[in-house]
């Protein structure tokens, strides 16, 4: 062979390498697992997967040819999120995805090397997912849903709607949701502010639900703010259908409750989460790890109200809050 025809040869299979490494990549299917704590059928965990699908198929992964989505529905329950996480951490996925904070704990006890990059999670710090918002240092990272300050907006929220408020019971399972204590200084602020009473109601099952409303509404004055919980989410036509028929006004933390029958809503924009989840996870399976991907705060919140459930309760809501509604419905 001469000399110019075999450096032609060389360069051209350099040149080609490349494009092997390339199309190799390509041809890999990446695995993700994620652990969500809802029913299947709940569209409140529906609309975040959704969510989440199609801000992966626009940063151009397809499900079809270079990705697989591991899907495990926990419905609220300790055990099932237990055993799904273990599931999903056996399967060795490239990176892991915790739908709450019951479910990030979940994973994070299965492995500390797999990624993992949470939605809607109050309180990432004192959780122990991260050792600060800016440098989370392990192998998790991801997106709050609310922060502190949000529980006195939903006292205050509650005051403004139904102003004959003079106490208030905070409805949360202990097991699934965040410890109540990372809310509470805002609560009492806006409870000394307002002359509120706010006392802690947790509840272990759900019939345990009725008990606690039925408390409510035996004096005058009773009300409830329904925490940001799974438990209080896939019960929430329970505890709305308890309100209405006790008829004690609510707050609730998570828009679902409005749409689906609650008086007045505020939380952060749960699709938004999970299409930023979804940009995280772009960046791992390029390269990125968990522990330089800061932990960021929702940037995006929702006033909810429901005028029906207002109207069967007997408010009458101000002009000044209804101009502040992203969304009323009739």
């Amino acid at each position: 062979m001469k000399r110019r025809e075999f450096i032609t040869l060389l360069g051209g299979a350099a040149a080609a390498w490349p494009l092997a490494v390339r199309a190799q990549q390509r041809g890999r299917v990446r695995t993700i697992g994620v652990l969500m704590n809802f029913l299947e059928s709940d569209p409140a965990g529906q609309v975040g997967v959704a969510a989440f699908r199609d801000e992966l198929k626009k940063l151009g992964w397809r499900e079809d040819s270079d990705l697989r989505i591991e899907l495990r529905w926990a419905e609220s329950d300790p055990d099932r999120l237990k055993t799904f996480a273990k599931e999903l951490v056996e399967l060795r996925p490239d990176a892991l995805v915790g739908g709450s904070t019951a479910g990030t704990v979940a994973l994070a006890r299965e492995t500390r090397t797999i990624p993992i990059v949470f939605a809607t999670v109050a309180d990432p710090v004192g959780s122990g997912f991260a050792a600060s918002l800016a440098h989370p240092g392990g192998n998790i990272t991801g997106f709050a849903a609310v922060d502190a300050a949000m529980g006195g907006k939903w006292l205050e929220l509650l005051k403004e709607i139904a102003p004959r408020t003079e106490r208030v019971a905070l409805v949360f399972n202990p097991v699934t949701a965040v410890p109540v204590q990372f809310f509470m200084p805002s609560i009492q602020a806006a409870a000394s502010s307002f002359a509120v009473q706010a006392s802690a109601a947790p509840v272990h099952a759900k019939d345990e639900i009725e008990g606690v409303i039925a408390a409510q509404a035996r004096n005058p004055g009773g009300g409830l703010i329904v925490m940001p919980d799974a438990f209080n989410t896939t019960n929430r036509n329970l505890i709305i259908g308890l309100a209405a028929h006790y008829g004690v006004p609510a707050s609730y933390a998570q828009d679902i409750f409005a749409q689906s029958g609650g008086l007045i809503a505020y939380s952060s924009v749960r699709t938004e989460a999970y299409r930023q989840v979804a940009g995280y996870i772009d960046r791992i399976l390029r390269g990125e790890k968990p522990a330089d991907l800061p932990v960021q705060a929702p940037t995006k919140f929702e006033l909810l109200i429901n005028m029906k459930t207002a109207k069967a309760l007997g408010l009458e809501v101000p002009a000044t809050l209804l101009a502040l509604a992203d969304q009323v419905i009739e």
